[in-house]
């Protein structure tokens, strides 16, 4: 077993030692973080793939590592990747303490943005050596994911010893490590699925409505404005603010609010609390007076 680093909390050196792996989930996380050890140098020896795309992905991206059961799979590896979904993750750390899979002295990781390194409690207790490290990245489960990793974020969670580990394998697969606190890691997952999950589903719903509204080539037609957008929170946080939340325009949204009642009345409860939110941040951004707010939150209301 290779475990010297964890004994030491200095970075790793320049040729730091090749890890056995161990991959317990092929999805989109698994596979692509899987590929990216092995570019990074790191023995990926197993892995385990339940349904037909899984193991497609097994093939594409981890060639020629061969397909286990799990208790196979985790057996005397250095490193063991668990990639499974987040609410499946507790049950299955339970199990592998249940049965003493893992061999102590092993790095067990878990790339779940919610949880930090608790949740590996059973394992911690049996001798493992816990490690958190999430990708701030949107993955597909292909070979485009490789060079995204590029740069990436990764929230990094791990007992103090074993930070320098985390952030040096984060480093070696081509992230940039970003320290989480164990206590903050549900309000920062939160906070990257409130924007990464909710844009996509604002960008995709504002193309049914162009298109429900007769417009042909409705993304073509959005796309630079919502690129500009996007650019300008980014470079100027509230002050970018636009629009008839921020120019008080009530009539105009009372006119929304009909128009989207019309096409499909869920979008109406979304559009009224994005609408109330917004108005707040515009008010303490400045941008919006609170005498001319009274009349746009009574517009916007109550979710209907």
């Amino acid at each position: 077993m290779v475990n010297t680093m964890a004994e030491s909390s200095e970075p790793w050196t320049e040729q730091p030692p090749r890890l056995d792996v161990g991959v317990i989930g092929t999805g989109r996380a698994g596979s692509v973080l899987g590929a990216a050890l092995m570019r990074a140098g790191h023995n990926v020896v197993a892995c385990t793939a339940v349904s037909d795309l899984s193991r497609l992905r097994a093939e594409s991206l981890l060639p020629g590592v061969p397909i286990m059961t799990v208790n196979e799979a985790v057996a005397n590896r250095d490193l063991v990747l668990l990639t499974v979904p987040d609410d499946v993750l507790p049950g299955l750390v339970d199990g592998l303490a249940s049965t003493k899979a893992i061999s102590p002295g092993t790095f067990v990781m878990h790339a779940s943005g919610r949880f930090g390194v608790n949740v590996l409690s059973p394992l911690t207790a049996q001798g493992c050596l816990p490690l958190a490290l999430h990708p701030v990245m949107t993955l597909t489960g292909t070979s485009i994911d490789l060079n995204r990793l590029s740069g990436c974020p990764f929230g990094v969670t791990a007992p103090h010893t074993l930070r320098p580990v985390a952030e040096a394998l984060v480093v070696e697969i081509g992230g940039e490590p970003v320290w989480v606190p164990e206590e903050s890691r549900g309000l920062y997952h939160a906070a990257l699925a409130f924007g990464a999950n909710y844009l996509m589903t604002l960008v995709n719903q504002t193309v049914d409505l162009l298109t429900a509204s007769g417009i042909d080539d409705a993304l073509d037609l959005v796309t630079p404005l919502l690129s500009a957008s996007l650019d300008n929170a980014i470079r100027q946080g509230d002050q970018a603010m636009t629009g008839p939340i921020v120019r008080a325009d009530v009539a105009t949204i009372e006119e929304h609010i009909r128009q989207l009642a019309l096409v499909n009345p869920a979008v109406v409860n979304a559009y009224k609390s994005l609408g109330r939110l917004t108005a707040e941040r515009a008010i303490d951004a400045g941008t919006l007076r609170a005498e001319q707010a009274e009349s746009l939150l009574n517009a916007l209301g109550d979710e209907s």
